[in-house]
């Protein structure tokens, strides 16, 4: 059955992707990002509330946003840490948490977080750190959810489509950006929550 679907970050290659993959299955769906579609920064609550007012009722939300800097673990600061945390982390937790007062009954969040919460680089302490932090936020709050409500997260790899950040993940394989966004697909359509799904 189609569904509303508001993806924020849809400007970006993943969430694009997934915004692409959507409509080819016949959902509707609304485009967010800071640049593109309507608006929103997932850094400010209000924005976030806003927007969600703006769209009306969903049945699924994607967050398919944040940034976390990337430096040797010998250079990276606290103020880094908590950048890429408040950006990352509690941006999509926010998503998360004013989502679930407009979703219909039994309507979802997928959130994105990275492969590198459970294999590191030379460079990606802060990542690691704000991945694991919003995996476990999922695991910890699905349970929990009222009226049927489901959340999951989608742990992506580099993707094949960012040869700029190739040389940060030595040793991996890139993945296409549309073989991750089947993953979001997946978790929309199907039943899951709780999960973290790797990619």
């Amino acid at each position: 059955m189609p569904q509303k679907i508001l993806v924020i970050g849809a400007s970006g290659l993943i969430g694009s992707a997934v915004a692409d993959a959507l409509e080819a299955r016949g959902h509707r769906v609304i485009r967010a990002s800071r640049s593109t579609g309507e608006h929103v920064d997932i850094r400010d609550a209000d924005s976030i509330a806003a927007l969600l007012q703006r769209v009306g009722p969903m049945d699924a939300v994607v967050s398919a946003v944040g940034s976390v800097p990337f430096k040797p673990v010998s250079e990276l600061t606290l103020e880094d840490f908590r950048a890429g945390f408040d950006d990352k982390t509690l941006g999509q937790i926010s998503v998360a948490t004013i989502a679930a007062s407009h979703l219909r009954d039994g309507g979802s969040v997928t959130v994105t977080t990275g492969i590198l919460d459970g294999r590191p680089v030379p460079t990606g302490a802060a990542a690691s750190v704000a991945n694991g932090a919003l995996n476990a936020y999922v695991r910890a709050a699905a349970p929990y959810l009222p009226r049927g409500l489901r959340i999951n997260a989608i742990s992506p790899n580099v993707l094949l489509e960012a040869p700029g950040y190739h040389a940060s993940f030595p040793g991996f394989t890139p993945v296409a950006a549309a073989d991750v966004a089947r993953a979001y697909v997946d978790v929309i359509e199907g039943d899951e929550t709780g999960t973290v799904i790797s990619v």
